[in-house]
């Protein structure tokens, strides 16, 4: 079965096998507005499943992904990423905006040896993003490896630009939103939510 068939073949298991069991809560989705109580901003990553990792259910994540979980500085490179963020706090008034970096990420090898990026110059500047979690990870020590290290700096630094929007800052400011960084460990199944108490990311149990 070629690609196109695979996804045709979902699209009519899903039309015969599950919409019918939610048909309710389809149709009512169309006509009701969406009210999630999440961002989830992750990695393109193809592995990485939002909905399944978290558990749940149609229409309570408003999802964003691209390659290395990044969110540029406010004025940095205005784009889809800082649309989506204004329109989920502004508009939609989430609750909670989640960054969501994950083990064995491409984005951040490639950090790591910019040669795999010679012949991608959009990726490139793309992850310029994220430049400095990587010069923060080569100076720290400790028993992860630098590509662990830097998944983990990572995740902190775009907290760090998500704070320098106008909309999160204020919701933030007003107490009507929690911002929060994960790492999603696809092997093990692990999610380590990072405490701004201890200053480390604690696994969920």
């Amino acid at each position: 079965m070629d690609v196109r068939e695979r996804l045709r073949e979902g699209v009519h298991r899903f039309r015969t096998e599950v919409y019918p069991q939610h048909r309710e809560e389809y149709t009512r989705a169309e006509v009701e507005p969406q009210r999630p109580h999440t961002l989830f901003i992750c990695c393109a990553d193809s592995r990485i499943e939002p909905e399944r990792i978290t558990q749940t259910r149609h229409g309570e994540l408003f999802v964003t992904r691209n390659i290395g979980n990044l969110v540029p500085s406010y004025g940095e490179m205005l784009g889809g990423v800082s649309a989506v963020l204004e329109y989920a706090v502004s508009a939609l008034k989430v609750q909670q905006v989640v960054i969501c970096g994950h083990t064995d990420c491409g984005a951040m090898k490639a950090l790591l040896a910019p040669e795999q990026t010679e012949k991608m110059p959009t990726v490139r500047r793309w992850l310029r993003n994220a430049e400095a979690a990587l010069s923060v990870a080569q100076e720290l020590e400790g028993p992860e490896d630098l590509l662990s290290r830097v998944t983990h700096q990572n995740v902190l630094m775009q907290m760090a630009h998500t704070r320098t929007h106008p909309s999160v800052a204020g919701a933030l400011a007003r107490g009507e939103l929690v911002l929060s960084g994960w790492i999603y460990e696809i092997g093990s199944g692990n999610v380590l939510i990072y405490d701004e108490q201890s200053k480390q990311f604690e696994p969920v149990l």
